[in-house]
């Protein structure tokens, strides 16, 4: 049975030469990650390059997903680049310093945190190892005692427990790192802290206008690690293909243990409205020092697996670790281990379910009968990949294949759990296109004589949401 849980992979120092990224497709890697928080516009253009170059090497689908930075909400930096705080002493966070900071207070990269806090509030620093209480706003001064001290360095984050910072979730670098992402055509956009569907909406829109001229429209990731964001879920979702469980700020301002349930609920409701998930940070943080994860790690990411998530991350591992192929290895071990656990109860699913669309009914229809009959594997002729998208909300123990004409949808299936997207040649006749399918798999090896699978495809041919024939076939 092959992996049905895709790895998103983060390029980095560690991972952007020729034969490391080589080894990273092979050992299974399914969508590059690019960080926009780091590098110049040039860097990711070459990156985007070097990826697409490396895939079609390895003869492998691979999505490119661009990562927007999103707000600074961050200190500034130290005269000596870090202080040791200690608890119960004062410390300034002021937005109209300009000198390095000290062990009494540091500047700002955001500059409105004096307009969103008010004396009582609790702000963490570094990922919520620093606890300052704000005691006093005076001016552009933001007066604290620390809580919980220790190290501080430059530009560590902030963060506001419950939430309330004011932070655009598009600010003007996201805006021209939007145009760069199009100029390569991304196939994801991900689109850091945003609080409401507005947010997801204009990100959708600024995407569409810059990739006009290449005739693109990426698919809009929604990282969810705001507080703020909880409430206006399913309004995001809406607004958004896939939305991504960024557990770290998202922990920090909701607590961690918060977290895991959290998880459960998003992606459970991600998969009833047939968007996608991928879930990140931390999945195998030990593995950026030491060669083999700790079972928390192995837990961690298998719990994942087992909600349902189409795909689990991998950032400062692959980007700056020492054992990048070796956690890309150990990450699809695991998802594998996890998925021959997993309960298919398709019955139950659709007992409850009602479908106005033929497409829908025919996608659901496949997997029923699929299931049922004990086939080899099912194959959906797709344009855009949406109907494989539909039967991918759904766990069985039988491979999904979308053949698709678009190179675009090709790329983009690579991030649909439990499916392998292919290319094909155009056909405009119907039984045609059902040959070649059918030799295009038994040319894999994925199929042979005797066995059955399930097929779906359109009439007319060659029209996206035209899904309206199912056919059970056996290879001759």
């Amino acid at each position: 049975m092959p992996r049905a849980t895709k790895i998103v992979a983060t390029l980095g120092p560690a991972s952007s030469d020729r034969e490391v990224l080589e080894r990273l497709l092979r050992a299974g890697v399914d969508v590059v990650r690019l960080n926009f928080s780091h590098g110049k516009a040039q860097d990711h253009i070459d990156r985007a390059t070097l990826v697409r170059e490396v895939a079609a090497q390895v003869g492998k689908p691979v999505a490119l997903m661009a990562d927007l930075q999103g707000p600074k909400i961050r200190v500034g930096k130290f005269a000596e680049g870090k202080v040791m705080l200690v608890n119960g002493q004062s410390f300034v966070l002021d937005a109209a310093r300009t000198e390095p900071g000290d062990l009494g207070g540091v500047g700002l990269d955001y500059k409105e945190l004096p307009r969103d806090v008010k004396p009582g509030d609790t702000l963490l620093l570094n990922d919520g190892l620093i606890v300052l209480t704000v005691e006093a706003v005076k001016g552009e001064q933001v007066h604290t005692i620390v809580k919980i001290g220790g190290e501080l360095s430059n530009n560590k984050g902030i963060n506001k427990q419950g939430g309330g910072l004011t932070a655009p979730a598009l600010t003007a670098k996201d805006m021209e790192d939007i145009k760069t992402a199009m100029s390569f055509q991304c196939d994801y956009l991900a689109v850091s802290f945003p609080k409401n569907a507005t947010d997801m909406e204009m990100a959708r829109q600024l995407a569409n206008v810059a990739g006009e001229p290449y005739r693109h429209k990426p698919a809009m990731i929604a990282k969810i690690e705001r507080y703020e964001a909880i409430p206006h879920l399913e309004s995001i979702l809406k607004a958004s293909d896939g939305i991504m469980v960024a557990r770290g700020d998202l922990a920090v301002e909701v607590g961690n243990a918060a977290v895991p349930a959290l998880q459960k609920k998003m992606i459970r409701m991600a998969r009833e409205m047939d968007k996608i998930t991928i879930t990140a940070t931390q999945m195998m943080e030990s593995m950026i020092q030491n060669p083999v994860p700790t079972r928390a790690e192995v837990s961690d990411v298998a719990n994942a697996v087992l909600d349902g998530t189409d795909a689990v991350m991998l950032s400062a591992e692959t980007a700056a670790g020492k054992y990048p192929v070796e956690t890309v290895e150990q990450m699809h071990l695991i998802a594998l281990e996890a998925e021959r656990a997993e309960d298919v109860r398709l019955d139950a699913n659709f007992s409850d379910r009602t479908f106005a669309r033929i497409d829908q009914s025919i996608a659901m229809g496949a997997l029923f009968t699929a299931h049922h009959l004990g086939c080899k594997a099912i194959v959906a002729l797709t344009e855009s990949g949406s109907t494989a998208l539909w039967m991918s909300r759904h766990n069985i123990h039988v491979p999904i294949f979308g053949l698709t004409t678009q190179p675009r949808s090709v790329a983009r299936m690579a991030l649909y759990r439990n499916v392998r997207p292919l290319q094909m040649e155009s056909f405009t006749d119907r039984d045609a296109a059902l040959v070649a399918a059918e030799r295009i798999l038994v040319g894999r090896g994925i199929l042979r004589p005797g066995d059955t699978y399930a097929i779906t495809c359109g009439e007319p041919m060659g029209y996206p949401g035209g899904t309206n024939m199912l056919k059970v076939c056996r290879v001759g």
